[in-house]
């Protein structure tokens, strides 16, 4: 998800945008539970919603798929003020607690 978000930000944030990755562990409240999950994050504070999509690639959609398999939820969209940030969470471990 990391690496394909990080070329997703060379092919349209532009190049003077900045980027910044965050990774972490976290417990959150789920149905049935807690659980522990990871956490990523990519944004950038490139061109967001005025970045065109060439074509030529799955990126977002591959994305999705991947961590929806994982029984992960992921969430892309422009930032408000500017860029773009697409953010994961994919459940960890054996299950709930």
């Amino acid at each position: 998800m990391v690496q394909e978000a990080l070329t997703n930000v060379l092919k349209h944030a532009g190049r003077a945008a900045s980027v910044d990755v965050e990774v972490g562990r976290a417990t959150e409240t789920a149905p049935g539970g807690r659980r522990d999950v990871l956490r990523t994050r990519v944004s950038d504070d490139g061109r967001g919603a005025a970045a065109t999509d060439d074509g030529t690639g799955y990126g977002l959609t591959g994305m999705q798929e991947r961590v929806q398999l994982a029984g992960g939820r992921l969430r892309a969209a422009p930032r408000p003020g500017g860029g773009f940030e697409v953010l994961a969470t994919l459940p960890l471990g054996g299950g709930r607690r």
